[in-house]
Formats: C-alpha cells, sequence, structure tokens
C-alpha cells in the first residue's frame, strides 16, 4: 500500500465530517453471489479500523460459504461491549465483505472449489477453540488480528499472509515464545506481541517492536512498513 493508499483508504480521512457509525457499511462486492456460486468459498478481508486506530491497524474477519449454501458466515472479533459480558467472537454481524465503518477492505485469500469444504471444517473447529472467546485488548492483543492469526495458524492451509498492519497478530496465545506463521510458510518467535521476529516463505522477515512491524517481503519482493503497510 502506497502512502496516497493509506489516506485514501484510513478511516478517520475517509469519514471526514461523518460520525464514524453513519458510515458506510455496505457490501464492497467481493464475495461472490451464493444464489450463482454453489462451490464452496472461504474469503479472508482487512480494512483500515475505526477512529485513531486506523492510522496504525487494520481489523480483518473470515467469510466462508460451505457448498450450495445460501449464505455466508462471518467470524470476527470485536472490542465493543466485551467489557460488559458481550462474546469478543461476534458471528454475521455484518455481511462477508461489507465496508468496515467507511473503510473498503481488501480480500486477502480467496479459496474456492475442490477441498475448501474441508477447509471450512477445520476453520470452524479453530473458531470454537479459540482460546479468549470472552477476552478483547486492543494492544497487543488478543484482538481481531489475534484471532484471524489463530485460526490462520490452525488451518495452514488457507496460506493467509497478515499486512504488517495487522497489530496484534503476533500475539501467541497462552504466553508461547514460539509458532508457526500465519501463513503456514514459516515460524515465529514472540514475546507476548510486543516483540519478536518472523520467518517464512510468504511474509518474509518481519521484526516486530511494540506492535510495529518492518520486514523484506521475499515470494513477491518489497518492503514492509509500519502504517503503510506493503511497498510497492
Amino acid at each position: 500500500m502506497t502512502v496516497a493508499g493509506l489516506f485514501a483508504g484510513c478511516a478517520p480521512f475517509e469519514r471526514a465530517g461523518t460520525a464514524w457509525w453513519e458510515a458506510r457499511r455496505d457490501s464492497s462486492e467481493q464475495a461472490p453471489d451464493p444464489a450463482t456460486t454453489p462451490e464452496p468459498v472461504v474469503q479472508v478481508y482487512a480494512a483500515r479500523a475505526v477512529g485513531w486506530r486506523g492510522v496504525f491497524a487494520v481489523h480483518s474477519w473470515i467469510a466462508l460459504k460451505p457448498r450450495d449454501a445460501s449464505a455466508y458466515t462471518r467470524y470476527e472479533v470485536m472490542g465493543w461491549g466485551v467489557d460488559r459480558g458481550t462474546p469478543a467472537i461476534r458471528v454475521n454481524r455484518m455481511g462477508p465483505d461489507n465496508y468496515w465503518f467507511g473503510a473498503k477492505p481488501e480480500r486477502l485469500v480467496d479459496h474456492r472449489g475442490d477441498g475448501v469444504d474441508e477447509m471450512i471444517q477445520k476453520i470452524e473447529n479453530a473458531v470454537r477453540a479459540y482460546p479468549y472467546p470472552a477476552s478483547y485488548r486492543t494492544w497487543p492483543g488478543p484482538n481481531s488480528n489475534t484471532f484471524t492469526a489463530y485460526v490462520a495458524r490452525a488451518v495452514p492451509e488457507l496460506e493467509l499472509e497478515l499486512p504488517t498492519t495487522a497489530i496484534g497478530k503476533d500475539y501467541l496465545p497462552d504466553g508461547a515464545l514460539a509458532a508457526r506463521s500465519p501463513s503456514g510458510s514459516g515460524v515465529q518467535v514472540s514475546l507476548l506481541g510486543v516483540a519478536g521476529l518472523l520467518a517464512a516463505v510468504d511474509e518474509g522477515l518481519e521484526v516486530n517492536l511494540l506492535g510495529l512491524t518492518f520486514g523484506i517481503a521475499v515470494k513477491r519482493p518489497g518492503l514492509k512498513l509500519p502504517i503503510v503497510g506493503r511497498l510497492p
């Protein structure tokens, strides 16, 4: 993402003059219509977070549709209301590809066809096993990106490369010091999501310091930076 792209998609700038709860939340038309798409579908999206957080971070979620299903199921973690007893994991709060309060989501993966139903079952199992179903913390985690990364590690066939702006993706459950990378193509070490190192075929080399990630992409060469994301 370029610097211009940041300010085009970053929530605080796009919503100037509009209350965040009034910003658009309609479909971005990236998910295929279930009525004309019998094959199973798994997609992962990320969009700039609401308010000042959008300068630094994205919010991510998972959408899936089994074969011949008439609708998608969307899974995500949200912090609103958790302190009052609302579950952190939200299901179908919006459609699969909706704008996130004015920010257009980026589709990170799109799997369809043979083998995807089996992937969906593994995703459902991982959602049920997520260790923080009633907890949320903006930084260093667990947050929405902690959830998405957890599912990706449990289902490496997702081949999900989360952006550097997915703050919280490096928060490993139960205080673990090491795990496979979210893409499943490498490994990472992390100290409670505050500092760490990741090396993988898909993600390349990343250094996380206080939630800010710096790195070099190898598979598709480029720089990975805080705030702006990937260059070029």
